[in-house]
């Protein structure tokens, strides 16, 4: 037979983990995601980054050479990457942009962010005021054909081979967002 503390126990043991369970099930989905895909906002030191597109970029396109003003042609085996960045400062406050974007591969290779001189280049270290955003309206790259601030990368062409590739957004305090690359 059981003992009366264990037919007391045993539902209430049962009903605590279900409690715990339903907890955690109601807050999957809520909060501030630290990984997402492209296309989808990542918060980052009270900042909302969204990579709107990534794609080669061909130093031979009209449209392209616009976005690697000033870049010296890529070493043999490489090419350019550009990751086009919506940032948006919902607060009411003025915030600092990220100084630095790298992307990793499945490998493990880091790959950092190119200094660029060109008008659609992402500002590092800039600052975005209350309720506004980066690319700043009505300028050059919010006006252009994808309407987002590029981070220029030189990656070698097996990384394509080496994915998924992830954007890391640092912030202050080692907050970060990761943003899974659509390649």
């Amino acid at each position: 037979m059981i003992s009366t503390h264990r037919r007391i126990a045993l539902p209430l043991f049962l009903a605590l983990m279900l409690g715990v369970l339903a907890i955690g099930v109601s807050a999957c989905g809520s909060g501030n995601p630290r990984s997402v895909e492209e296309g989808e906002v990542v918060e980052v030191g009270g900042l909302k980054y969204t990579v709107i597109f990534s794609r080669y970029l061909n130093e031979h396109d009209n449209e392209d050479v616009a976005y690697l003003a000033g870049q010296q042609p890529p070493k043999e085996d490489s090419n350019y990457f550009g990751v086009f960045l919506l940032v948006q400062n919902t607060s009411h406050g003025t915030l600092s942009l990220t100084k630095r974007l790298t992307i990793t591969d499945s490998d493990g290779n880091v790959y950092n962010a190119l200094p660029s001189e060109s008008e659609f280049a992402f500002p590092f270290g800039g600052h975005v005021e209350e309720n506004e955003q980066i690319p700043v309206l009505d300028s050059t790259a919010q006006q252009g054909a994808i309407q987002g601030s590029v981070a220029v990368f030189e990656l070698p062409e097996e990384v394509s081979g080496n994915r998924p590739l992830l954007l890391h957004i640092p912030g202050p305090l080692s907050e970060s967002g990761v943003v899974q690359l659509d390649l």
